[in-house]
């Protein structure tokens, strides 16, 4: 079940390898000391958790149906991120995550699994596959050495941040979870991704619906006052009911 190894996920102990913007050089900012966190946006409803059968994301179609066109958000990707919010909410009560973070973050990630003309597909599936920088300190970018396998990386072996929520493999080989129940836990899946994303801020701050939880989350996600800036403007701007 997808709750519970999403459980098992956010107890892992030593996940120190951050995950990293696909497409741009983000450095430090002033402090953000107003409006964090974000407001979580409109309610979503209850749902099976639990499910073992099928795309557990499905159920959410008519609360994203209604509201991605507004957004701008694929009904697929906002499916996601609506069910990770709601996971978090029935196996973590004390976490407190919007999907409004979760939609923050994969816009500016991946504007929701269509960077570079990728597109998501009703299983979740994003192709073409979305790859990061690379990770080998040039241009500026950090110098990640992974052991990892190859579609987790260049011919070379050089390390790249993956899928729509860009992780960074070893951080993925920690916290990824299987969300949508094809028997694959893949990183190039928004709804996996998504899900993985929850469990890892969850872990990281502990009660988002702080100032300094929220923080703490994001900039484990991404070390960087100006990213997380970013996502909240975004997230405060979903939860208005339209696109930054």
């Amino acid at each position: 079940m997808s709750a519970v190894r999403w459980l098992r996920a956010t107890a892992v102990v030593g996940a120190t390898a951050m995950l990293l913007a696909s497409s741009c050089s983000w450095q430090l900012g002033s402090p953000i000391p107003q409006g964090v966190p974000p407001p979580p946006g409109d309610p979503v409803p209850a749902v099976n958790t639990r499910l073992e059968d099928g795309r557990p994301a499905d159920q959410l179609y008519h609360w994203a149906a209604a509201r991605a066109p507004m957004l701008d958000i694929p009904v697929t990707a906002l499916e996601a991120y609506a069910y990770a919010a709601r996971v978090a909410e029935v196996e973590n009560p004390n976490c407190h995550l919007g999907w409004t973070t979760l939609a923050a973050i994969g816009q500016i990630e991946s504007h929701h699994g269509r960077y570079n003309h990728a597109s998501v597909a009703r299983n979740g599936d994003v192709r073409p596959k979305i790859r990061g920088v690379r990770l080998d300190g040039s241009g500026g970018n950090l110098h990640i050495v992974e052991e990892v396998q190859p579609d987790m990386a260049d011919d070379d072996g050089v390390v790249r941040a993956m899928g729509p929520m860009q992780f960074i493999p070893e951080t993925w080989r920690l916290y990824g979870v299987d969300a949508n129940n094809d028997g694959i836990v893949s990183p190039d899946n928004i709804d996996d991704a998504a899900l993985s994303a929850a469990g890892y801020l969850c872990w990281r701050g502990k009660d988002l619906a702080t100032p300094s939880g929220w923080m703490t989350a994001l900039m484990a996600y991404n070390e960087s006052e100006i990213y997380a800036r970013a996502v909240r403007d975004w997230a405060a701007s979903y939860a208005a009911g339209r696109p930054l």
